[in-house]
Parts: C-alpha cells; structure tokens; sequence
C-alpha cells in the first residue's frame, strides 16, 4: 500500500511591481537542500540561481514566468516562502554605524519588510516633448547575467548599456510606437549611443530609483551605549 500524500497549505501575494496575486506554497525538504547547498557554497550566482529554482517550484498560479519577474518581485516573494516554510522571524545581523565594527544581531518580523516605493520613480522616461521610452524592471535572469557573469573584457559603460537595451520595452511618440522586441540589439545600441548626457541620466534614473527591499531598524551597540538608525536593502540584508 503506498504512503498517504503529505497536504501542503497555499497562500496568496500581491506581486509589488504589478499588483498581480500569485499564489505560493512553502518550500519542501527536497527545495531546502537546495537552498543549503548552494548557501554552503559561499557562491553568489549559486545562491541566485537557487533562490529562482526554489521560486519557479513553490509558485502555484499558472502564467508566472519567473525568469521575467523583477528582482525586487523575486526578493519579497522568496522572503514570503521563507517565512512560510521556517518562521515568520529572521534573525539578521547589524554592523552598528557609529563605530562600523561592533555586529549585533537581532529578529526581524518578516511581515514588516517592505517593497518601498520611490515617490519620485517612473517608467516612463520622456526623453524630448515628442519621444518616451517605457522601460522593463530587470529579471533575477539578467541580474545574474550583470552581476556573475561580467565579461571583464567589455568596458564597463557596454555593459551598462547592455543592461539598459534589454530593460528597454517599448519606445513611442503620439504617432507611432516601437516595441523593442522587434528591434535588433545594433538599433537598440545606437537608440542608446544617440541620447545626449541628460536623456542617459534620465534613464540611469529609473534604475537608481526602483522598488527595493527594505526595512529600517534601530539597533543599540552595546559598547558605546549608542542607538541609530539603519537601512537594510535587498534580500542579502535578510537572508543568509
């Protein structure tokens, strides 16, 4: 007689970039393992990679391609599987700003860590009155790509060209548009290369500005008797 079939419980998000509901379930032992051996790698890409794997498994609604979604959208929804599968606390630890030395440790309510919103971010960049450029936030695929797979040969500004071609969605004035799926990398690549240094900057702005993940802590050093503020962003700042 085969063993019975363990239940899983399903819970439900809204995705920050979109507003869309995704539904999730915890990761099971089999998804742990993965997590741990790629977190005793000490491997940044590893880890990345694993956090996508474990996603893409422990999402339940149908049409989430998770290769697409935003980092920021991967980050909270990991962190939500996270607390579903071990406990809604984390345990993080703080270097105390006022002598950069002293660690502290202390538990974090992951129900109080936020996707924030910069008051001042949009994708749409309006780069003359007549032309705009509707931008994509960067998947986790990319940020691998950007991040561990860096061509050290390739000047520092391609790259960060390469980044901003592939983030590009669509470009339009009230006549026509342009959607960059139809475009070859050559014409996105001098789209890019013909802005002047303020349409760059304005573009360098949508990803300065993004959603992050953030949570704001007060933590005491327990040398100096010294209480301050700190800022913690991005999974790394909550997972370890």
């Amino acid at each position: 007689m085969p063993l019975p079939k363990i239940n899983t419980p399903v819970y439900e998000l809204v995705l920050p970039s979109s507003g869309r509901k995704v539904k999730y379930r915890p990761f099971l032992v089999r998804e742990e393992k993965i997590l741990i051996m790629a977190l005793e790698s000490e491997d940044q890409k590893q880890i990345s990679n694993a956090i996508k794997t474990v996603i893409s498994q422990c999402v339940q609604t149908r049409g989430i391609k998770v290769d697409k979604m935003a980092t920021f959208d991967i980050e909270y929804l990991f962190l939500n599987v996270r607390a579903k599968s071990v406990g809604e606390s984390v345990e993080v630890n703080v270097t105390c700003p006022d002598d950069g030395q002293t660690m502290v440790q202390m538990e974090i309510d992951i129900d109080s860590i936020k996707v924030e919103k910069n008051p001042d971010h949009s994708d749409i960049i309006k780069l003359d009155k007549d032309l705009s450029v509707k931008m994509n936030y960067p998947s986790m695929t990319q940020f691998i790509e950007t991040n561990f797979e860096v061509d050290t040969d390739k000047p520092q500004v391609d790259q960060s060209l390469d980044v901003i071609m592939q983030c590009i969605d669509q470009v339009y004035n009230a006549e026509e548009s342009w959607d960059a799926t139809d475009c070859t990398k050559k014409e996105l690549r001098e789209f890019v290369e013909s802005m002047n240094s303020k349409q760059f900057k304005d573009i360098e702005k949508f990803f300065e500005t993004m959603p992050k993940l953030q949570h704001k802590i007060k933590v005491m050093n327990p040398n100096t008797k010294v209480e301050s503020e700190v800022m913690l962003e991005g999974l790394a700042s909550f997972f370890a």
